[in-house]
């Protein structure tokens, strides 16, 4: 059965998504439309829908919208797929390393998909659940543990003298990696994740690194701020080299 093609707006004017809607044509309808807002709306947690929001290059965030008053308030649960306005991307070339960063490299170990569960806990932990709210939690790790090779969140794990003191979770699709949340447990960490998971990504082929909102520190780290139209131009062409479209 063919996906459907057929969009559905909130009376507010944002678009709803369904499991059911081809979500590269709702993409290519946002980039042709001139959408002005970041986010879309869904009510559906379900894994794999979460997943092929990630597939088609969407962001996924969530809320929990209070919808009744009074001591026995009532909550709805709904995803927030995002596709920025503007989309902060590094690309290899750009990598900046400081001088104190690579004075302080030695110090640590990054492991690649390591403390998965850890790290997103501990961030949801430090940064509150806002917009990563336990349904969402759930779909996340629901979503690792039966993934394909299509797409699989992960997670960058920093230790130093073999104790966890920085990390950070995202999702790889195709050759991309996607930042979600990070922390760090000490001064400096921070910034040598940031540095050895750039490293890493490059070294290991990956064709840029989506860094999701545009941030000062994200800016001192190389990164560019794209349009969506550019972002969805080369993230669908490093998925036809991976070999997933």
């Amino acid at each position: 059965m063919m996906n459907s093609r057929f969009i559905r707006y909130t009376q507010s004017g944002q678009i709803v998504i369904t499991p059911e809607d081809d979500l590269d044509w709702i993409v290519d309808v946002i980039l042709e439309t001139g959408y002005d807002d970041e986010f879309c709306y869904a009510l559906n947690f379900d894994p794999s829908f979460i997943a092929a929001l990630m597939r088609a290059g969407f962001l996924v965030m969530s809320a929990a919208l209070e919808s009744a008053c009074g001591p026995d308030k009532l909550y709805r649960c709904i995803l927030l797929p995002k596709l920025h306005l503007k989309r902060s991307v590094l690309f290899w070339q750009d990598l900046h390393e400081t001088r104190t960063a690579r004075r302080l490299l030695k110090r640590y170990e990054l492991r690649y998909d390591a403390d998965f569960d850890r790290i997103l806990d501990r961030c949801v932990y430090v940064h509150g659940d806002g917009w990563l709210i336990p349904p969402l939690q759930e779909s996340i790790k629901a979503i690792r543990a039966f993934s394909s090779s299509l797409v699989r969140p992960v997670a960058f794990a920093l230790y130093r003298d073999g104790e966890l003191v920085a990390g950070e979770f995202g999702v790889v699709t195709g050759r991309v990696y996607t930042s979600y949340s990070g922390y760090r447990d000490e001064d400096s960490a921070g910034t040598v994740q940031m540095v050895l998971t750039g490293r890493y990504l490059r070294d290991s082929g990956f064709a840029f690194w989506d860094l999701g909102m545009p941030m000062d520190y994200k800016d001192r780290l190389g990164a560019r701020n794209i349009s969506p139209r550019h972002f969805v131009e080369i993230f669908r062409k490093a998925l036809v080299i991976a070999g997933q479209v």
